[in-house]
């Protein structure tokens, strides 16, 4: 596996300056981001196959052993924080459990039978979406639980570093990174972790932008939970209504922290038809605005709007 293999330009890594070698050390970070631009299409299909997947109950599972499992849990942990994505719809089977999160729990990537049992705990269903990742691509834990998990019924996604592995070929949409070899030979927490961390950003986000988590490039269902956080959100809700500061503070403390509810309060909107088109758009402000602008040109025509009129995309 090319992951595990000594590059010989390299070998004299340890002699070479501290510049020569940071600066080699940063030319194979840029080489593992730029390998991710041959995945893209398995990336995509990846992602919109989870969109359509997880619907209004399904959960994001990550699957990992050590450096590809803390890489996971990274990409996992700021689902809430970043798009609201509610903490129980997101679920890490890692192998030596939680305590191995921050340490090396030693043999527990070859614990096949702990990774049939948490995914077997974990009660998958097919509305859950499991995405595996293993650098070498033959991880005993990661490939088991995949497998697990595919027995279940969910869509699994496999994130690997090496081709023709078993991961990839268990995984329902297998995505491949060939970053090659590491500049310290199985150090996979450099080029391939780095990858995989892309990856994983791009999987997790691209869901998130598909089920109207984002608007115009803005985290809309974050939760200002902090005074930091709080003046982010009015000034989203002040950029997207085009009102001044004051006006959309007020329109937040309204809406009780809920950024889109807040933005058409902030338009005029009625309360009431504002949690009933945000329901029926499911949360959608891209589709709200279309919503609310088809009613107005209902009314224009004479039929009887939903909403109310005037309203259409800021």
């Amino acid at each position: 596996m090319a992951t595990e293999d000594v590059d010989p330009r390299f070998a004299g890594l340890d002699g070479w300056s501290l510049a020569s070698a940071m600066e080699a050390m940063w030319e194979g970070q840029l080489a593992a981001v730029s390998s991710i631009g041959h995945a893209l299409p398995a990336i995509t299909a990846a992602t919109e196959a989870a969109r359509a997947t997880l619907g209004d109950r399904g959960r994001i599972v990550y699957v990992g052993a050590g450096t590809s499992g803390r890489v996971a849990v990274q990409d996992g942990a700021e689902l809430m924080p970043t798009f609201a994505w509610p903490n129980e719809r997101v679920h890490f089977i890692v192998a030596g459990g939680d305590s191995a999160f921050v340490t090396s729990i030693e043999g527990a990537e070859d614990d096949i039978d702990d990774a049939v049992r948490q995914v077997d705990t974990a009660k998958l269903t097919p509305q859950d979406v499991v995405i595996a990742v293993a650098a070498s691509g033959t991880t005993p834990f990661t490939v088991a639980a995949l497998q697990q998990a595919g027995a279940s019924g969910a869509v699994t996604i496999g994130v690997a570093n090496n081709p023709r592995t078993v991961l990839l070929t268990s995984a329902k949409y297998p995505v491949l990174i060939e970053t090659g070899r590491e500049l310290i030979a199985g150090s996979t927490r450099m080029k391939a972790g780095t990858a995989q961390k892309v990856v994983l950003n791009l999987i997790s986000s691209g869901i998130m932008l598909r089920l109207g988590r984002v608007y115009r490039g803005m985290m809309v269902n974050m939760q200002p939970s902090n005074a930091k956080l709080k003046r982010r959100a009015e000034a989203m809700v002040a950029q997207i209504a085009h009102c001044d500061p004051s006006h959309a503070a007020r329109a937040l403390d309204q809406a009780g922290g809920d950024i889109k509810t807040a933005v058409l309060l902030a338009l005029g909107v009625d309360p009431a038809e504002a949690e009933a088109v945000l329901k029926r758009c499911e949360g959608n402000l891209r589709r709200v605005f279309a919503d609310l602008a088809g009613d107005h040109r209902q009314h224009l025509k004479g039929a009887a709007p939903r909403g109310r009129r005037g309203v259409v995309e800021p």
